[in-house]
């Protein structure tokens, strides 16, 4: 046996891992699990959704916003979803300065928060799948 088909099987029989690997890159947990077309469609929706969100003028929250309201860890929770998106944009400082100023930023808060909640979906869906409680 090779070790790519190895490699291929211990993904196949951890969920837990294809559940990590599909929160920290959109997409990937069903590539893993060879659901190409729904890996390329669902993934490329978060990537798109978080990106028109940056453009709009979304702001990154931290998961640590002491000071600023208790709605503002539930915007965090939702971003960090987005995984390495969100860890790459808050460690490049893309979007993490606030811009209540321009007109379109609500919008692209609400596009930011939507990519995160729908990584978790999908990262959960991917789990279901590897676990075998959905084909």
């Amino acid at each position: 046996m090779s070790n790519e088909r190895v490699v291929q099987q211990g993904l196949k029989q951890s969920p837990l891992l294809i559940c990590l690997v599909a929160l920290l890159i959109p997409g990937a947990g069903h590539l893993i699990l060879k659901r190409v077309v729904r890996s390329l469609l669902m993934g490329g929706a978060v990537l798109l959704m978080f990106i028109i969100g940056i453009t709009l003028g979304g702001h990154i929250y931290g998961v640590n916003n002491a000071g600023t309201g208790l709605l503002s860890y539930v915007f965090g929770f939702c971003n960090v979803g987005n995984g390495l998106l969100y860890g790459f944009s808050f460690l490049s400082g893309i979007g993490v300065e606030d811009q209540a100023v321009r007109p379109t930023s609500e919008y692209g808060n609400v596009f930011l928060m939507v990519s995160g909640l729908l990584n978790y979906i999908l990262a959960m869906d991917a789990y279901d799948i590897a676990s075998g409680r959905k084909h």
